[in-house]
């Protein structure tokens, strides 16, 4: 019996009142597929993996941090988040400016 599981992600931003849309400037670096042959490689494992290439470009390129939703789906991409096997919001730090309290 085989374990490997396509995982579809796609990485979208908040769009105003039209809703969300692909994010970047290049919407296919962010929209793929990972295969997994581990059971305990699932939907949140890629959502992790993908946050964390995202994370790395953004410092990479000293880029500010970006309000984006990353999408999982099992076997072939859907229509959103309602019937996704995992969906993740990443909100840029509100507080970032003022700092922590020390």
């Amino acid at each position: 019996m085989s374990t490997m599981t396509d995982w579809v992600y796609r990485v979208d931003e908040p769009h105003g009142s039209e809703g969300w849309r692909p994010y970047g400037d290049r919407p296919e670096r962010w929209r793929g597929t990972v295969t997994t042959d581990d059971p305990k490689e699932d939907a949140e494992y890629v959502a992790a993996l993908v946050v964390t290439d995202l994370v790395s470009e953004w410092d990479r390129r000293g880029a500010v941090r970006k309000h984006v939703r990353v999408i999982i789906w099992a076997d072939e991409e859907g229509t959103g988040p309602e019937d996704a096997a995992f969906t993740v919001e990443i909100q840029p730090d509100i507080d970032a400016e003022r700092g922590r309290p020390g």
